[in-house]
């Protein structure tokens, strides 16, 4: 479905206010930010939702995204790498970045680095993932899945309601045979809400990286956290863990040959 400019922004605009404030974006608060009327934002969001990429939960509230609408947009995203490396283009307000792009990546790296064996520096690197996203992490390490962050994950609002816990522990439950199984060949993955194979009701989001480790070359490293996501740093975060274990691991093992 192709959108005019003025909805992809509106709609990169409602997937951004709703990750920041978790709560439905109305056109008052875009009509502000995009200086137009309310009227026209209405008219814009109509449309939107007629394209099936926002909804509007309750009758006179805001609109919250689909699962399509965050396809879409992870997919602008996908098709220009480089703002994986920086704050979207898109975000309405790029101050609310807690931290930068580079603190995180430094953080990451200084916590692989001091790791003297290969499992040790994954799980530094999934811990770290967790800090730095409030989501849960995980890394398949051999024929295991390493988890971190699970009482993290269940804080976020989209976890009160029990089935969708349920359905997150059956994803987890499920995620390192189904990895073994199907073995996502994408450097970078990421499955939507009802695109996870598993867990399909639990509103989650699975962003995994693969890189090549001592124990396969076929690892996994990533987060799996509520749709309601900053895509645009959580995949810089993701894609880069995988590129700088691959990176550290295979230079390790080169010494220690």
């Amino acid at each position: 479905m192709n959108l005019t400019k003025r909805q992809e922004e509106i709609l990169f605009a409602i997937i951004e206010e709703y990750a920041e404030l978790a709560a439905p974006v109305g056109s008052v608060t875009l009509a502000k930010l995009f200086n137009v009327s309310s009227a026209t934002i209405r008219s814009e969001m109509s449309r939107l939702e007629d394209f099936g990429y926002i909804a509007q939960p309750h009758t006179s509230a805001g609109r919250v995204p689909t699962d399509a609408g965050y396809r879409y947009y992870v997919n602008a995203l996908s098709e220009h790498p480089e703002v994986l490396n920086q704050s979207s283009p898109f975000i309405v307000n790029p101050e609310r970045e807690s931290k930068t792009p580079e603190r995180s990546t430094r953080v990451l790296q200084i916590r692989i680095n001091s790791q003297t064996r290969a499992d040790s520096a994954i799980r530094g690197a999934v811990d770290s993932l967790v800090e730095l996203t409030g989501n849960l992490g995980l890394a398949t390490i051999g024929d295991q899945l390493y988890i971190s962050g699970i009482a993290r994950l269940f804080t976020q609002p989209e976890f009160l309601d029990n089935r969708r816990v349920q359905a997150v522990a059956e994803l987890l439950d499920n995620l390192e045979p189904w990895l073994r199984e199907v073995a996502p060949g994408q450097p970078l993955n990421i499955f939507i809400g009802q695109e996870n194979p598993i867990g399909k009701t639990s509103q989650a989001s699975l962003i995994i990286s693969r890189f090549r480790s001592p124990f396969s070359d076929k690892s996994y490293i990533g987060i799996l956290g509520p749709t309601r996501q900053n895509y645009s740093r959580v995949m810089s975060l993701v894609r880069y863990a995988g590129a700088i274990l691959e990176e550290t691991l295979a230079l390790d093992g080169k010494n220690k040959e």
